[in-house]
């Protein structure tokens, strides 16, 4: 459970964090710039930061653990949304929810929450931002074939990203697309079909995947037409002595236990640390918590054992379409994302019985903050605001 820094300060605050183009460039050269970018023209921007994280607090004599599990954070948010609404007169302004990664999980269980009697109005659309609430496909389990077809268009994106595949003519997004149809086609069959599968079939499968993820045909049909994006981000560069980025595979670093992207969340937090002390004042000190201290996975109630053992968090969304027939929901997901896959969010809009002309995919160059990249910062904006104002070719078909 997080603060809400992320966003602010990376993607649609009046100021953002603009990262330079040299991936290798250390913390002190990213810039914060005027976010020409922020959707403030279309909307008020409320950002939550649930208790126990920023300087939320639970009040005396309350117990921080109450907090801990999917319903309760998502009901502590419910209730801030009625109380801000209450508070300003604005009752019935549209309320529109915005999750990032685990916060995914909050916006969907909060919608279903809102659409309950009770309660604030139902809410008029959510926004999953690198999507956790299928987080069961993260896992790659062997037996989980459906994780490694959806991880093909992630490793296709950094191998692209790391020249270790050839375009042979293609543009990244044609590239892309005949990766992504291997993956959900071919791909998915032969993992099904596992040692029945012809030999011959299965050179050309691992042939194809040698074309599209830059790893050997000799190291698939080693491994059961296997790699997890984990072994991937290892597996690309190892020759020399270099291993990708996790939360964003366009980084490269030589440690495989720090992810060489974590600069970026160096980056934004020392930004929102002067940014919040230039505007307002406020110093940044021990007291902010970037992260709660839960106390590690199993201390948190997941609904199941683990996050990774409970697919259907999404079921939440469906009583939001039903309360709401105007209601939209926005999935993104950056490409180079190892965490929450473009894959992943394909394969959870298309399983799911929503109305096609109320769900958008929209994917950006970039890892799990693919806003860090002026263009694809650019590109969220005005997907936001798309989203929001809801024009008349919004939707899956447009």
């Amino acid at each position: 459970m997080s603060a809400s820094l992320w966003l602010h300060i990376g993607a649609v605050g009046p100021k953002r964090v603009s990262a330079p183009d040299n991936l290798t460039a250390p913390a002190e050269e990213f810039e914060l710039v005027d976010n020409v970018a922020s959707p403030l023209d279309v909307a008020d921007l409320v950002f939550f930061d649930p208790a126990s994280t920023g300087f939320s607090r639970v009040d005396e004599g309350g117990a921080p653990a109450d907090y801990f599990s999917i319903q309760s954070d998502a009901a502590q948010f419910v209730a801030f949304v009625d109380a801000w609404l209450e508070r300003h007169e604005r009752d019935d302004a549209p309320v529109f929810i915005l999750g990032e990664s685990y916060g995914t999980m909050r916006a969907a269980e909060a919608a279903g929450q809102m659409a309950e009697e009770g309660g604030p109005p139902p809410a008029e659309g959510v926004f999953l931002m690198g999507q956790a609430v299928n987080i069961i496909e993260y896992s790659q389990r062997p037996q989980n074939i459906i994780s490694y077809a959806v991880s093909v268009p992630t490793l296709a994106a950094m191998g692209w990203e790391q020249g270790k595949v050839e375009a042979k003519g293609r543009s990244f997004d044609a590239f892309m697309a005949d990766a992504t149809a291997f993956g959900e086609t071919d791909y998915l069959l032969a993992l099904f079909q596992g040692n029945r599968l012809g030999e011959d079939e299965r050179r050309r499968v691992a042939a194809k995947l040698e074309e599209y993820t830059g790893i050997s045909a000799d190291y698939y049909l080693d491994n059961r037409l296997r790699i997890t994006k984990q072994a991937y981000r290892v597996e690309l560069l190892k020759d020399e002595g270099k291993v990708l980025g996790r939360s964003d595979g366009r980084y490269v670093g030589q440690d495989p236990k720090r992810d060489a992207s974590g600069v970026l969340q160096e980056a934004y937090l020392s930004a929102f640390k002067a940014y919040v002390s230039d505007v307002f004042g406020l110093e940044i000190d021990d007291r902010y918590k970037t992260i709660a201290d839960v106390g590690g996975l199993n201390a948190w109630g997941w609904g199941a054992s683990s996050p990774f053992g409970h697919y259907d968090y999404s079921d939440r969304l469906d009583g939001a379409f039903s309360a709401n027939p105007d209601f939209r929901l926005l999935i993104g997901n950056g490409y180079h994302d190892t965490m929450t896959t473009v894959g992943a969010a394909t394969y959870l809009a298309a399983q799911a019985d929503w109305p096609k002309d109320r769900v958008k995919l929209s994917f950006y160059p970039g890892g799990h903050m693919a806003y860090s990249i002026d263009e694809s910062a650019v590109a969220f904006g005005n997907d936001i605001r798309a989203w929001i104002e809801g024009a008349d070719n919004w939707g899956a078909d447009d």
